[in-house]
């Protein structure tokens, strides 16, 4: 049987940080699905397809060096309802600091009470990324910073294409 991780995300953008994650989590499974939560209540800053295409540029390489293969999927549902349609055995959860892992530890403990069978596994986050968050690349794009150290090449080029002042 193919071990299955899901590692579950706004994406919005990939950072740096998701990267390190989707690293360590090639090592540990053979396929790995990233889903991309779309929520219509929400208004992020790349469509659903633009946020695939960049996983897909800058992931899919990674996993593919460790070993595994990358599928990329949307959802607008559970992820333990993402993680029973593609087969996942576990969930894949980055860690930068204590809050998160409060946060990630009730989320963790939800989803076992809905889904026993997919486990969840939290991956530190490596040190030069444990500051990186999304909502702050996107405020520093936003204001015209430079966001090259957080983000891969491509998303720091589509940051810088997004914010330009016409």
């Amino acid at each position: 049987m193919i071990r299955t991780a899901l590692y579950a995300g706004s994406f919005d953008p990939v950072t740096n940080g998701h990267l390190d994650v989707v690293r360590q989590a090639g090592r540990l499974s053979q396929r790995l699905v990233l889903a991309i939560g779309v929520h219509p209540g929400k208004a992020p800053l790349f469509s659903a397809d633009e946020r695939a295409e960049l996983l897909r540029d800058t992931c899919g390489p990674l996993a593919k060096a460790e070993g595994a293969e990358i599928e990329i999927v949307t959802f607008d549902d559970l992820a333990v309802s993402v993680a029973r349609r593609h087969n996942a055995s576990m969930f894949i959860r980055g860690l930068r600091d204590g809050t998160d892992l409060d946060y990630e530890m009730q989320l963790a403990g939800m989803n076992a009470a809905m889904a026993p069978e997919v486990q969840t596994v939290f991956l530190p986050a490596s040190t030069g990324v444990r500051p990186i968050t999304a909502t702050l690349v996107r405020q520093i794009a936003a204001m015209g910073g430079d966001v090259s150290p957080f983000v891969p090449k491509i998303v720091a080029e589509r940051l810088t294409a997004r914010f330009a002042k016409p």
